[in-house]
């Protein structure tokens, strides 16, 4: 019997894709489209041309790229989906060789919709709470809105491993889920919390075991330094 090809040989995890993806992002592509052929990324990545086109066409139909096809040269762009699957795996490594992250940040306290007190007193919500954060929260959340430098560092966190709040059904309706942070503000315990749909951009929800307006003696548009923590 003859012997397989390295390529064919080879074992395929979802480590090709990642290998495309961190070539393309290392090229400039996620910043804008670069010009690169199937032969240059199969070259770089240890497979045959045909192979990388494939992996191309795989990308593109999981929308985790977008190209413009012209002759034998092609334009391809990361999508955000791209960028989150990478900022992923950087978070993954970064925890196996230096631990969980940390950042600190600060921003100014804002007034909400007013829907904290509603959520969080549901009992499907208080009883996870109660186990997972070793508190019931303060019947609402704070809300700190912030920008630049410091929005692109809570940006990271959607990708970090916290401690999970899941979503549930009651009534007829469905409680989405979240994903909390220990953190200090301005050195007083509570949670960043993460829903998983929110209405905000640029605004981070933080939970404490008593109010922390008054325990901090806050209101809206006074400045907070906020530390957040990976679980």
């Amino acid at each position: 019997m003859p012997a397989a090809s390295p390529e064919r040989s080879r074992p395929r995890p979802r480590g090709e894709t990642l290998a495309v993806l961190k070539f393309l992002a290392l090229a400039g592509a996620d910043q804008t489209a670069v010009v690169v052929t199937s032969g240059e990324i199969g070259e770089r990545i240890g497979v045959s041309q045909q192979a990388a086109d494939r992996y191309l066409v795989t990308l593109e139909k999981k929308g985790l790229i977008t190209r413009t096809l012209a002759q034998r040269r092609q334009r391809v762009l990361l999508t955000p989906a791209a960028m989150a699957l990478l900022r992923a795996e950087y978070r993954t490594y970064h925890r196996i060789f230096e631990g969980p992250a940390k950042i600190s940040f600060s921003g100014k306290v804002a007034s909400g919709l007013g829907e904290g007190r509603y959520y969080l007193s549901q009992p499907g919500y208080v009883l996870q709470f109660s186990e997972r954060l070793g508190y019931v929260p303060y019947p609402g959340t704070l809300n700190v809105r912030v920008d630049g430098a410091a929005l692109r560092k809570v940006e990271l966190v959607g990708s970090w491993t916290g401690l999970r709040i899941d979503g549930f059904q009651t009534s007829g309706r469905t409680f989405g889920g979240a994903t909390c942070f220990p953190a200090r503000m301005n050195g007083h315990l509570c949670h960043l919390i993460h829903p998983d749909r929110t209405h905000y951009k640029d605004v981070v929800e933080f939970v404490a075991a008593d109010c922390l307006r008054d325990a901090l003696g806050i209101h809206d548009d006074d400045p907070v330094q906020v530390d957040i923590e990976e679980s």
